[in-house]
């Protein structure tokens, strides 16, 4: 049958979202792939899927580029926060994923918040390999590991511009110390209240934009004396506001609804 499916972005972060809301959808990692495809599917960095879990008002799953399963996804939440905000017509909402549950909050003019939940800073949390400190990792650049439902490893650079991202980040994904593999961040900082970074995410490679790693780096900069607890962080696509706070990590920003369309039958077909 054919699968209805909608087309949004977070700063160019962009995601298929499926409701299941209604009636449960199988993804095999197959069929995750072939979506991905940017030519022969429509192609996403993640594909969330709205379902129907105990009482909060959805649960959402989250599905990387090469088939892979995340437990957490930024942009995507904040996304699908603002549109069953806007189908509703409430102005808050309790979202669960595998990480946990997550408060959303219309912010007016278009701007939605989440909160990602506590960073997650030991070393089993991350997780990592063995017993380590966090703060800065037994590798070349000395980058902090933080968990934020997903790993995250973070590099402070003098020049974001100057890193071959596609390289070093394919590297450091698959690094040893990360057994479930890792999202890597290069961030420079700006002022005490700015930091300009840029994203390679696992399991997708480089995106314009990740809001589990922007809260992840405004973590790491905040535990290593660089920032303040609020900044701004700009990313290849776009500006995110991170206030962490003593309930969790916000993340502040506007989100697009491209289009709606649905999976043919053929295409569905195709893929079996």
């Amino acid at each position: 049958m054919a699968l209805p499916f909608m087309k949004m972005h977070g700063l160019g972060n962009d995601f298929v979202v499926i409701d299941a809301r209604r009636a449960p959808v199988g993804l095999p990692p197959a069929l995750v792939m072939a979506i991905a495809d940017r030519h022969r599917g429509i192609g996403f960095d993640q594909l969330a899927v709205i379902e129907t879990r105990g009482t909060s008002d959805a649960h959402l799953v989250f599905y990387n580029a090469d088939g892979s399963t995340s437990a957490a996804c930024g942009n995507a939440t904040r996304c699908i926060a603002r549109h069953l905000m806007d189908e509703t017509g409430r102005k808050q909402l309790t979202l669960t994923t595998d990480r946990g549950a997550l408060l959303a909050e219309d912010r007016g003019a278009g701007v939605t918040a989440v909160n990602m939940g506590q960073p997650q800073l030991l070393w089993h949390e991350v997780p990592l390999l063995h017993d380590m400190d966090t703060l800065a990792l037994p590798i070349e650049g000395a980058p902090t590991a933080t968990g934020m439902g997903n790993p995250h490893c973070t590099f402070f650079v003098d020049d974001v511009a100057a890193v071959d991202l596609a390289r070093r980040g394919a590297e450091i994904e698959h690094h040893p110390l990360y057994p479930q593999r890792t999202n890597v961040q290069f961030a420079q900082v700006i002022a005490p209240d700015h930091l300009r970074m840029r994203v390679w995410e696992r399991g997708v490679g480089v995106t314009l934009a990740s809001g589990s790693s922007s809260c992840a780096t405004a973590v790491a900069a905040a535990r290593r004396g660089l920032t303040s607890r609020q900044v701004r962080i700009d990313l290849d696509g776009g500006t995110l506001n991170i206030d962490w706070r003593a309930d969790g990590v916000w993340m502040i920003g506007t989100t697009m609804h491209v289009a709606d369309g649905t999976f043919t039958d053929e295409f569905l077909r195709s893929i079996a």
